[in-house]
């Protein structure tokens, strides 16, 4: 039962860990990040204690370290049972090349310049980088269009996680802060807020579902860069029109957005989308599909994607099914 435990231990930095033995799970907390992997059979209780691993630790310690070098050898699983993120502690992830070169063990950000951690929530950047910031510099070199000159590489926000994931529940709390009325043609009716599963070849095929600026739930899916839509349902009353009312979606309030992805025996995949519209507790499916068209089956990463917004996120989890 430990074993899980001690693999998250050896994930975390070794400067200061904190282990914290939750009601439902084990988390592990370090300078810069706040990642819990939750398990069934997790030790109950609410015992807390700090762990300093460049100072002398008791015997019992020890030989848990110990113990923990031993799964060196042992394989991780390909995907987690469970990942919890809190966002409690402050820090910025900025954006890399690619996976590997990404400066959390959690997180990728491929898009967006720098996801920012602060007063225990996450968010894309708010409001326009400062001219000598490095990522203006790069953006508007590289994609002047999408984000106003390099002032708004937020507007292309996109989070993916390191682990894999098969059949999945994930789900996150959003809040739009403000919008960006970009002047480039990619700001449309189609952006939204939403949650990626399957995620593969850098983003070129995966499915991804919540809602859009146009106050429609949507489902859609990407299979080597190519786009189509799976379900969509109005959810929020409102007529999109690009100028005069460019974000039906609520404003300054948490939506809680679910996606359940799950292989089915037929060679299909299912995928459900729920919401909880104000930080009720209370889950509502309110669109599904079964696709059976060239589905994209297996594990894949999961994360986040935003569109031309200013967003505050909390809570994201993602559990096996």
């Amino acid at each position: 039962m430990i074993l899980p435990y001690l693999r998250g231990l050896l994930r975390c930095p070794l400067v200061l860990v904190s282990i914290e033995y939750l009601e439902s799970g084990c988390s592990y907390y370090s300078e810069k990040h706040a990642y819990s992997h939750m398990h069934n059979n997790a030790p109950r209780g609410s015992v807390s204690r700090s762990l300093a691993l460049t100072k002398p630790v008791s015997l019992l310690y020890g030989v848990l370290f110990l113990s923990a070098m031993v799964l060196l050898l042992i394989p991780n699983k390909v995907s987690a049972a469970s990942f919890f993120y809190t966002f409690n502690t402050p820090g910025t992830l900025l954006e890399a090349g690619s996976m590997g070169e990404s400066a959390s063990p959690y997180f990728w950000l491929n898009s967006g310049g720098k996801f920012i951690l602060r007063d225990s929530v996450g968010g894309t950047i708010h409001g326009a980088l400062p001219l000598s910031d490095p990522w203006r510099i790069l953006y508007a070199a590289s994609n002047p269009v999408d984000t106003d000159n390099g002032a708004h590489p937020q507007n292309l926000f996109r989070l993916v996680t390191k682990n894999v994931w098969q059949n999945a529940r994930a789900e996150a709390y959003f809040k739009i802060d403000s919008d960006q009325l970009s002047a480039s043609s990619n700001r449309n009716a189609s952006n939204g807020l939403l949650l990626m599963n399957r995620y593969a070849s850098n983003g070129q095929t995966l499915y991804y579902a919540g809602l859009r600026v146009d106050g429609n739930a949507v489902i859609k899916k990407k299979v080597n860069g190519s786009y189509t839509t799976l379900a969509v349902r109005k959810m929020f009353a409102g007529t999109y029109d690009r100028t005069a009312m460019p974000n039906i979606l609520p404003h300054r309030t948490w939506i809680g957005l679910r996606t359940e992805t799950i292989d089915n025996a037929d060679g299909s995949v299912m995928v459900k989308l729920y919401m909880d519209n104000g930080y009720t507790g209370v889950w509502k499916e309110i669109l599904s599909t079964k696709d059976s068209v060239n589905p994209i089956r297996g594990n894949g990463y999961a994360g986040i994607r935003t569109d031309f917004m200013d967003v505050t996120f909390e809570n994201y989890r993602i559990t096996s099914l």
